[in-house]
């Protein structure tokens, strides 16, 4: 556009800056900065907070001195602070008398900032002193308020934090971005009869004149993110050991203190796993891990101070494989967090991988090696096929996309940053040579420690290491047309594809004598005529054949390119392989169509002989095989054809895949009401795994295989009343009643009260249980079973925690009269569910997605449009919201295409 009407004017109109659109703060004053990011000419260097809880009027005051420095002349110092009353706000200069200053707040953005009328100039030092005061929130974020029972039935108060993403602005005023690191040194008076735990051990207790006890912790000896400060004030005991000069502890509520042995044991071991592993020994003196009876996230990675909802830390002295399993996940992924994302932090949260990925990665290999018992492959093989469910959706996102908004910021804690980024971690290592990968995240730890860092920063790290890496060293004489990688390829050149485009490949395999070609293409789930994007990858391909399918050595390895925009490649194989199994053991992101005549030979390789392949791979067949279904590449029958080998397969991961699927097909129908297809959905389900299911024991099982192998079975055949599933639940409650509660197996539990809590008088005696359980693993158990209930009229709600509210809307949406229940509720009560977690959360994520993912009609799919639709600012926008809409549209043409033949097969 010309901005030009003369000479002149175009002097004046083009060469004078037009200010920017300032909006106005609270005291009608201009707000001096316009975006969400803040400014980056001042940056804080160290925080010295003091906080004064009152746990009886659940309030606090702070008092809070930054010291700063001016990286860019400015006249203005632009920081956080959200639902905080300023009571009085000192600025120094250098060595300059402090003076008072006005403190301007823009609410919108969380934002307050002080103007000045003479520039502040580069190199120098700056301190602003700010008191306030504020309300404990009653939500789960910030510093907020809990409380918890004993077995005595006393109820105790209790103050804990949490911060991450953007609630550090919630207890004290600070820059609260990822990038402003500084050190901290924090004070909290309390009561004499609790104690106080913060990120550095406690330095020394004063006795106030108001006869208050204020602790003073040491000064942090590392920067930290803001949204790593954490504190407590609470009554909690601990159990301790030392590692490596570490001083290790686990607290929890007095009357659990006895359920914390095996989080100290596991912690401990992987703390020294990690210093080995990583090569850098971990940076605090001391590592607490604490049990906080009401806590909505699994678990924050606080540096030095740990937090946990109590599921996920404690577990009891008898306690099953399955719940130590989830409690050594948990604390695998936070105690990798100490070192990605608290030594070495992502500069922004686009790049939110780099943190989740990593640990999510982290957390399964650490555990694979340390803790084999706890079978977590099979646990990583179930995540990985849910990652590929969820970009496989239009609605996706590429791994590192532009984050604009609070709700955006949010939102980027999903299944893309933590499960797709793990499945890529798992990609490139198996596609690196030896300890390549673990040398360039060595590399890329010693070279950023402390720092800040974006995604090309971790592929630079593991170049330089990997020198101009090849990826192996294969002999391709015999396939000249095989495209390989050349042998000088950065990661970063290979990892761009898989960063910065949503979705994931298929590869189409056809073979034509000794000839394969393989296709690839996105793998896109769509109702509608969107249009597939160009999208291609350079992807890591492994195979092997009928000749040797099982050992490492057995894989053959070379890289799909995108090459001048082509999408196929061919390779040579000999005319006596009868079959190709691409993907070994499911290391890669992607799908594999092999065409009726591959998947005829591998199909008929399983029927003969299900030891051909390894139990990745068969579970790999059977999810590729739905996935294809879905899209419409392959008909059910042939799903089905796959299926009739399962009656002879015993390994979890395989049979689980299979009923994960066949059960969410079941409740598909289900809801649709198809009464006749319902029946006999559920008829072939107990009729294919009917052998596999009496097989079952009832009694103390030590595998967590197979474990987890028997909770699948036995919960999808009583729930679909199978005769002897039913009636061995039902004995079971019976001795647990009668013997004064005898232990019910762990993995059977939630099952045993399921079946029990069906009847009226079993319902009650659940919830009565529940009411006084102490051990929390099984009361959640007993709240799931509650929740199962068809009889909405029993679900008040009174009685649940919170933070349980989206376990128990994933649980009531099972059911046919349940899901329409949580429905209705939604729509009844969206502003009460936002007041407690906020638009974009988890929570919302989660509670959006059970209540949806079965809708499949027309009709619910305008419900559920129009509703969100009417929210606007209050939800609309938000990416759960479009994968909602998007999986009931899939799930309508679903059903439209297949229910025809449904009803001929069945």
């Amino acid at each position: 556009m010309n901005c030009c009407l003369t000479e002149t004017a175009c002097v004046i109109l083009c060469t004078t800056p037009i200010d920017p659109a300032y909006p106005n703060s609270t005291n009608g004053e201009l707000f001096p900065w316009t975006e969400l990011r803040l400014p980056a000419s001042i940056r804080p260097l160290h925080y010295d907070l003091t906080l004064n809880p009152d746990l009886k009027t659940m309030t606090f005051t702070g008092h809070t001195v930054i010291s700063m420095s001016v990286q860019h002349n400015t006249k203005r110092i632009v920081l956080h602070s959200a639902e905080l009353n300023i009571t009085k706000a000192t600025f120094q200069l250098d060595d300059g008398k402090p003076s008072d200053v006005t403190v301007l707040e823009y609410k919108p953005r969380q934002q307050i900032a002080v103007k000045f009328t003479e520039e502040l100039k580069a190199g120098q030092h700056l301190v602003l002193t700010l008191d306030y005061s504020a309300n404990l929130s009653h939500n789960y974020d910030g510093f907020y308020n809990s409380s918890h029972t004993d077995k005595n039935g006393v109820k105790s108060v209790l103050a804990a934090t949490q911060f991450e993403p953007l609630a550090a602005r919630k207890a004290f005023p600070c820059f609260d971005e990822p990038a402003f690191k500084a050190t901290f040194l924090v004070k909290i008076s309390r009561e004499s009869g609790y104690m106080t735990l913060s990120n550095m051990p406690k330095a020394k207790t004063t006795e106030l004149p108001s006869g208050l006890l204020l602790d003073e912790f040491e000064k942090s000896s590392v920067n930290m993110s803001t949204y790593l400060v954490a504190f407590i004030v609470a009554n909690f005991t601990s159990i301790s050991e030392n590692v490596s000069d570490t001083l290790v502890s686990v607290y929890s509520v007095p009357d659990k203190k006895e359920h914390t042995r095996f989080a100290l044991k596991t912690a401990s071991k992987l703390l020294q796993f990690y210093n080995n592993f990583f090569d850098k020994t971990y940076s605090l003196k001391k590592l607490d891990l604490v049990a906080i009876p009401d806590f909505l996230a699994g678990a924050m990675e606080n540096w030095g101070l740990i937090t946990f909802r109590e599921t996920s830390l404690l577990v009891g002295n008898n306690s099953s494989r399955l719940e130590q399993q989830l409690v050594a996940s948990v604390i695998a992924h936070e105690l990798a967090h100490q070192w990605f994302g608290n030594l070495v932090t992502m500069s922004w949260w686009n790049d939110l991988w780099l943190n989740e990925g990593f640990a999510t990665y982290m957390q399964y290999m650490s555990l694979q090696r340390e803790f084999p018992e706890l079978d977590t492959d099979n646990l990583f093989l179930a995540m990985r096929f849910r990652a590929l469910a969820k970009d496989a959706l239009n609605s996706s996102h590429p791994v590192i996309v532009k984050v604009d908004t609070a709700e955006q910021v949010l939102e980027m804690f999903d299944s893309v940053s933590y499960e797709k980024g793990a499945s890529i971690l798992l990609m490139l290592n198996a596609s690196l040579p030896g300890e390549q990968f673990r040398k360039g995240i060595i590399e890329y730890l010693r070279k950023f420690s402390g720092l800040n860092t974006v995604t090309e920063d971790l592929w630079n790290s593991l170049t330089q290491v990997c020198c101009l890496f090849h990826w192996m060293n294969l002999d391709f004489s015999s396939c000249p047309q095989a495209e390989v990688t050349p042998q000088h390829q950065s990661v970063s050149e290979m990892m761009k594809s898989w960063m910065l485009q949503k979705g994931f490949p298929l590869i189409t395999v056809s073979r034509s004598k000794g000839q394969v070609t393989l296709t690839q293409e996105h793998f896109l789930l769509t109702a509608d005529n969107t249009t597939r994007s160009s999208s291609l990858w350079h992807i890591p391909v492994t195979y092997v054949n009928d000749s040797c399918s099982l050992e490492p050595e057995c894989k053959q390895l070379f890289t799909l390119k995108t090459a001048s925009g082509k999408t196929e490649r061919t390779l040579k194989l000999p005319d006596n392989v009868k079959w190709l199994k691409l993907n070994y053991r499911n290391t890669g992101f992607y799908i594999v169509h092999y065409g009726d005549e591959g998947w005829k030979a591998l199909i008929d390789a399983l029927n003969q002989n299900i030891s051909v392949l390894t139990h990745e791979d068969r579970a790999s067949l059977i999810h590729n095989m739905f996935a294809l279904s879905r899209l419409g590449r392959v008909t059910f029958r042939q799903v089905l054809s796959l299926l009739n080998y399962i009656s002879n397969e015993t390994d979890t991961a395989p049979v689980t895949e299979a009923l994960s699927q066949l059960t969410t097909i079941y409740k598909l129908l289900d809801k649709r009401q198809e009464l006749g297809l319902v029946a006999r959905m559920k008829a072939y389900i107990l009729n294919r795994f009917d052998s596999l299911i009496c097989k079952q024991t009832w009694g103390e099982e030590l595998s967590a295989s197979k474990q987890k192998l028997r909770s699948a079975l036995l919960e999808s055949a009583c729930s679909l009343d199978h005769p002897y599933c039913v009636q061995n639940a039902t004995e079971l409650y019976k001795q647990y009643l009668e013997s004064n509660r005898t232990k019910i197996p762990g993995d059977l539990q939630r099952l045993v009260f399921t079946v029990a809590a069906r009847s009226d008088e079993g319902w009650v005696q659940v919830l009565q249980m529940y009411a006084h359980a102490t051990y929390d693993a099984e009361k959640r158990k007993m709240l799931q079973a509650l929740a199962s209930t068809q009889d909405t009229r029993l679900l008040n709600g009174e009685t649940v925690q919170t933070q349980e509210l989206p376990l128990v809307f994933s649980t009531v949406s099972n059911g046919f009269a349940g899901h329409l229940f949580t429905w209705n509720f939604i729509q009844e009560n969206w502003n009460r569910l936002i007041e407690k977690f906020p638009v974009g959360s988890s929570a919302i994520q989660s509670i959006i997605t059970s209540t949806t993912s079965q809708f499949s009609t027309q009709a619910h799919l305008d419900q559920v449009q129009g509703f969100f639709t009417s929210l606007k600012e209050r939800g609309s926008q938000m990416r759960v919201v479009q994968e909602a809409l998007e999986t009931i549209r899939l799930n309508q043409c679903w059903m439209d295409r297949n229910l025809p033949a449904f009803r001929q097969w069945l």
